[in-house]
């Protein structure tokens, strides 16, 4: 017997894990004053380890297969890795989901060959969150503290394919390839037994159970592993399912036959193997042809183990998110907002991220304010802030992006540097304990900028600020070049876009998942600080930006307020610029005024198909032309921040608008259509 010596070293032979130390106790025969001694160290790591914790508390080992497997405890269930004679380069390994006992000729194949085994038993957590979070922490000692290689190979026998599949769509860049028995992969086929299947009541019971589920609720579960396979599938993580067509208790066509279809419909990669031979348990259970031919599947999709670059690197904690973990391991509650443009509106990071804090931290009531409008770079963020996030509740933790559309939109830099600050001055001003993260997503323009070594200036923009005010910043841009440079992906295959496939809004997760993960080890039980303040980098920045209603306009000349404004033509539009209320004309010489008092104005616009040429005068400061068109309003009502006044004296000042005759070529009117006035206050 061997035992895990935590503290120090037992007996005298040491066989190797990497990472461990495990030891054959002294024979009794041996002096009786070092047993002791040898004894005594054990009691005190005991003690030790129930005073201050450790995640892998024992670890003994045994025979396994003529090779030796090293169990442990680990998170308070039982473990173990069994470890090739001679590891390969990297330590590559499998990972047991279920049943690791059954069938283990291709892992004895892949052991003889350098591989490693790892088990963790999550029994009747049917690969529910709480057991993800059981793999996420067993994975991250394996790879983290024993040094096993970043892409294990995922083996799920049976009810395994539950864990395999949970484990692989949260984390589709930590797998190498899956290899899957008689899988489930629905879990109203088994252990439900809702459709052709046998089922298990007693099964079915636990189940519920593990995922808190109502019978409701789990009938009408659509994050089975047979669904959302669109990251699995752009990681190119290759599949191969074994299974039987007399399969009753898991039956074919309500599992593999299904996630075959959705796999290859994304475009995923998946072999089906039926057997034929030693069929008993109703079909469920069957002789394995050629076990050789399987592992070599895992051992050529595993090797040679690709070298990644860790996303650590792009990850910048300048303060911490301290006050952040307060909230969610002391007062039990988080509010959460995303402020950004497409990328953040579109389904991917944001959601991962959500999912991911609900998951971890259970206990904690969660509240998400999802502020993402496509097109919208910083100037909007910063007159919008108030109505789409402060106004919704005390925000804790604040996602900002906008690098992307500041560049597409052509923001000056002016303008850039007076809404990034302004941003951050205005959330902290409504709550000087709120945490916030920068993040500078990526387009080919960056990554062209980064490939010349030079930064770019919204990413820059973005750094500074986040420095001088001691936030996290997220320089995914950067990110995204060097793993490209790396040769770990492309744009065009992988990427795609700066609206990022499936695969890049897994990118910008894993890295906010790594930001969050170093945070939550750093925290220590501190109370809330708050957050610094200092002197505004730059002048007149828009720290009290906010929105003014349209129906604030005075001397109306051929404009009028539309209560319920919504397009004629075919043209699209965005949520939140639809069915709401628009000053509008279309006419040469409409105009108005508009009495205001701040340092800052202008409008937000709907700018379509017909849009026209404005002329505006603040105070009586000579006259300005503007043109509404955008490169985008052929086909699309945008909305369009555009401010008309700037660094204004205090008081109370008035602009007037009139539309112009002349019109961009390309438009087919003379509209003007406010949605709100600007206003830095």
């Amino acid at each position: 017997m061997g035992v895990y010596d935590a503290g120090g070293e037992i007996g005298v032979r040491y066989h190797q894990v990497p990472g461990y130390k495990f030891q054959d106790i002294l024979p009794p025969a041996t002096c009786i004053i070092l047993h002791l001694h040898y004894m005594k160290k054990i009691i005190i790591n005991l003690l030790f380890l129930c005073l201050f914790g450790c995640t892998a508390l024992w670890a003994q080992q045994s025979a396994w297969h003529g090779f030796v497997k090293h169990r442990f405890v680990f998170d308070g269930r039982q473990a173990h890795i069994v470890a090739p004679r001679q590891a390969l380069p990297g330590n590559p390994w499998v990972w047991r989901a279920y049943f690791p006992e059954w069938h283990t000729e291709m892992d004895s194949i892949l052991l003889s060959r350098g591989f490693h085994i790892a088990y963790i038993d999550c029994s009747d957590m049917f690969g529910s969150a709480e057991a993800m979070q059981v793999w996420e922490k067993f994975y991250d000692h394996l790879t983290r503290k024993k040094q096993l290689s970043e892409k294990p190979a995922l083996e799920g026998v049976s009810r395994g394919g539950l864990y395999v599949y949970a484990w692989a769509k949260r984390n589709p860049g930590k797998v190498s390839c899956i290899y899957a028995e008689a899988p489930v992969l629905d879990i109203k086929s088994w252990p439900g037994g809702k459709g052709k299947g046998k089922g298990s009541d007693a099964d079915w019971q636990k189940l519920l159970g593990a995922y808190h589920f109502t019978e409701e609720e789990a009938m009408t579960f659509s994050d089975n592993p047979l669904d959302h396979l669109e990251a699995l599938a752009a990681f190119k993580v290759p599949v191969v399912h074994v299974v039987c067509e007399e399969d009753s208790i898991v039956p074919l066509a309500e599992n593999t036959a299904l996630f075959e279809r959705n796999y290859r419909k994304h475009g995923g990669y998946i072999r089906v193997d039926r057997m034929t031979e030693g069929i008993t348990t109703a079909g469920h259970h069957f002789t394995i042809r050629n076990p050789a031919q399987y592992a070599d599947f895992i051992f050529d999709h595993t090797i040679p183990l690709k070298q990644t670059l860790s996303n650590e690197k792009f990850v910048h904690s300048y303060g911490g998110l301290g006050n952040t973990f307060y909230q969610i391991r002391k007062k039990k509650e988080l509010t959460v907002a995303f402020l950004g443009g497409s990328i953040t509106q579109n389904p991917g990071w944001k959601d991962k991220t959500a999912r991911y804090l609900q998951e971890a931290y259970p206990q904690t009531t969660f509240h998400f304010i999802y502020a993402g409008i496509a097109s919208l770079g910083s100037v909007p963020h910063a007159f919008r802030l108030q109505t789409d996030v402060l106004d919704k509740g005390k925000v804790d933790l604040l996602f900002v992006e906008a690098a992307v559309n500041d560049l597409a939109n052509q923001t000056p830099a002016a303008q850039q540097q007076k809404a990034m600050e302004g941003i951050i001055r205005h959330a902290l001003e409504a709550n000087p304990y709120m945490n916030m993260v920068l993040m500078a997503f990526a387009d080919k323009d960056k990554i062209r900028d980064y490939d010349h070594g030079k930064i770019p200036a919204e990413v820059a923009l973005h750094q500074q600020v986040a420095t001088y005010y001691k936030l996290s910043f997220l320089d995914l841009a950067q990110e995204v070049q060097q793993r490209i440079a790396n040769k770990e992906f492309t744009w065009k295959d992988d990427f795609k876009d700066l609206h990022p496939s499936p695969f890049g809004q897994e990118v910008y997760f894993q890295a906010i998942k790594t930001l969050l993960k170093n945070a939550g080890r750093q925290y220590k039980g501190e109370a809330l600080a708050r957050m610094p303040l200092p002197a505004a980098m730059y002048k007149n920045v828009y720290d009290k930006g906010e929105y003014v209603a349209v129906d604030q306009a005075e001397a109306l000349q051929g404009f009028a307020i539309n209560a319920d404004w919504q397009p004629v033509d075919d043209a699209g539009t965005r949520a939140g610029f639809v069915h709401v209320p628009v000053l509008e004309a279309n006419r040469p010489g409409a105009s108005f005024s508009f009495i205001f008092t701040g340092n800052a104005a202008g409008i937000a616009i709907v700018a379509g198909p017909d849009a026209g040429m404005i002329k505006y005068t603040v105070d009586r400061e000579p006259a300005q032309a503007i043109d509404l068109y955008t490169q985008w309003s052929g086909g699309l009502h945008l909305p369009w921040y555009l401010v008309l006044a700037d660094g204004l004296s205090k008081g109370e000042h008035v602009l007037k608008v009139e539309i112009l005759p002349q019109k961009n070529l390309a438009s087919n009117g003379n509209a003007c259509r406010i949605v709100h006035f600007l206003v830095n206050k």
